[in-house]
């Protein structure tokens, strides 16, 4: 019976060596995909900018005087503004963090592979 278990744990162990980078750029890949788009998906409802879009013509506070439709339009331009461009840098740093997903692998087969190199040259 010990022999079968071992056996089994060689054999499984073995497989799942052989196994894992078809894991990591197939199912693995997805799921860090999924994970991205909803860590985009939570940055979005943070910054809101569609939010802010949306209302660029309502004004703020109940000012519906002239000086305070002009204050809410501006103000609410600048909001839209810098969200936009804090949501574009929010984009950059997902996409970036998949593309290590991607990467990652390769650079530690690459890292492994010159750490042996080098001391073999020794």
């Amino acid at each position: 019976m010990f022999v079968v278990v071992v056996q089994r744990l060689i054999l499984e162990a073995i497989f799942d060596i052989f196994y894992f980078p078809v894991w990591w750029y197939t199912r693995g890949t997805m799921h860090a995909l999924r994970w991205t788009v909803g860590l985009f998906k939570r940055g979005n409802a943070v910054l809101a900018p569609g939010l802010w879009f949306a209302n660029l013509f309502v004004p703020m506070f109940g000012q519906y005087d002239f000086v305070g439709r002009i204050i809410s339009f501006f103000m609410r331009s600048f909001q839209v503004f810098i969200r936009s461009i804090a949501m574009l840098f929010w984009l950059i740093l997902c996409l970036f963090l998949f593309c290590i997903w991607l990467v990652l692998p390769v650079a530690v087969i690459y890292c492994f592979s010159f750490v042996f190199k080098t001391r073999q040259l020794k």
